[in-house]
């Protein structure tokens, strides 16, 4: 298990030069690009950018993990749901051509009006579709725990219980709601242990969230990916991240 960063929101106003060169100065491992960020790396980039970004990544010890988009499946709009599952293929297609592990995707909330039970399955099937496109690349696709009510664990549990493309994964991401949807964070990590393939933290100095805990389920079940820091800008950035570095030590050991 290593340290990585996710662009948003430290690094968002970043080129990938200087996002490459701060995490080797401070000690992260690896990064999640954020779309829409400062990295230009988008579907539909040059070839010779994408020529650039392999180069950048391969001459340093920066793993290009993930890309972190915005694609969401729960929407009421058939057409919509449609294009996201496009823009994913996009992404998963982007993500082989740069050597990055996987694609995130999220859910963002059940629609009004709709039975849970359908938009869950509906998200599901979305899913294995990605991952049966993504798995082709040899890409993951990590949904993250992410939403107003389907950060509930046990709805994402619910949604991978009906994906049986093996490349799709869980995105841990350390919301507050963890320790308390099933009475433990413990609890709440069981049900989606067997499908973590990328974790996401966030302020290891905030006390309302057992960063302990955590990093010893993470090593129980022998996880080996990254843990990545999504955490606000700073006005002095590698200050932050060596700080961050530090303390990501001394409370995963």
């Amino acid at each position: 298990m290593q340290l990585g960063l996710v662009t948003y929101n430290l690094a968002k106003d970043w080129d990938l030069p200087t996002l490459i060169s701060r995490c080797e100065e401070t000690g992260f491992a690896a990064v999640e690009l954020r779309t829409t960020h400062a990295h230009g790396v988008e579907p539909g980039m040059s070839e010779e950018a994408k020529q650039q970004a392999q180069e950048l990544f391969g001459s340093t010890g920066v793993q290009l993990w993930c890309l972190g988009t915005t694609c969401e499946f729960h929407s009421a709009d058939p057409e919509i749901v449609r294009q996201n599952i496009e823009t994913c293929n996009e992404f998963a297609l982007l993500a082989h051509d740069l050597g990055a592990i996987g694609v995130k995707v999220r859910p963002n909330g059940l629609p009004e009006g709709i039975p849970e039970r359908k938009t869950l399955e509906q998200i599901a099937a979305a899913l294995q579709e990605c991952g049966e496109n993504a798995m082709g690349y040899g890409v993951n696709i990590f949904l993250e725990v992410h939403g107003r009510q389907t950060s509930d664990p046990r709805r994402i549990k619910r949604i991978m219980d009906q994906v049986e493309a093996s490349n799709v994964q869980v995105c841990w991401n350390s919301n507050s709601s963890d320790k308390d949807d099933l009475g433990g964070i413990h609890l709440a990590f069981e049900l989606l242990a067997d499908r973590i393939g990328s974790v996401h933290i966030n302020e290891l100095w905030r006390e309302d969230y057992p960063w302990r805990e955590l990093f010893r389920l993470l090593y129980q079940h022998d996880y080996q990916g990254y843990t990545l820091a999504e955490i606000p800008a700073s006005s002095d950035p590698v200050r932050l991240m060596r700080y961050y570095q530090r303390l990501w030590q001394e409370l995963s050991h």
